[in-house]
């Protein structure tokens, strides 16, 4: 059980720090080559939504107290992050490679805005991580 709990725990940091981290950075540089990032930060996403599943039913099972209430606003608030990273990202890319030099713009700046979004949902997010071990 602790291996098993130690092992999640550390993939899901890592994945989150990575998520994250690439997030922040795509927000400030005005998502300047996030097309080599999407698909490795929905991946991330994937690994984070997963472990943090396991985590949560290994931790906290059964209980739903102030610790829970706080890791739950930070669940939310990721889901929400990936999910504007997701609609904003995906199909804009998509088209970039597509786009004339008129649409490339408009595209570039709807990637970015979709990051700066995401970045502020993911700060909500590992505020909540932190704050809710000591609540």
């Amino acid at each position: 059980m602790q291996t098993i709990l130690i092992f999640t725990l550390v993939l899901h940091i890592l994945s989150g720090v990575f998520w994250a981290g690439t997030t922040f950075a795509l927000a400030r540089t005005g998502a300047y080559q996030a097309d080599q990032f999407f698909r490795p930060q929905m991946g991330a996403v994937v690994i984070v939504v997963a472990t943090g599943g396991l985590l949560w039913y290994l931790v906290h099972p059964g209980s739903f107290g102030t610790t829970e209430q706080i890791l739950a606003v930070g669940v939310f608030s990721a889901f929400v992050a990936a999910g504007v990273q997701g609609i904003s990202g995906g199909p804009a890319l998509r088209k970039l490679s597509l786009a004339g030099e008129s649409e490339v713009s408009r595209l570039r700046h709807r990637v970015a805005t979709g990051q700066r979004v995401a970045a502020a949902f993911l700060m909500i997010a590992v505020t909540c991580m932190a704050a809710a071990r000591y609540a």
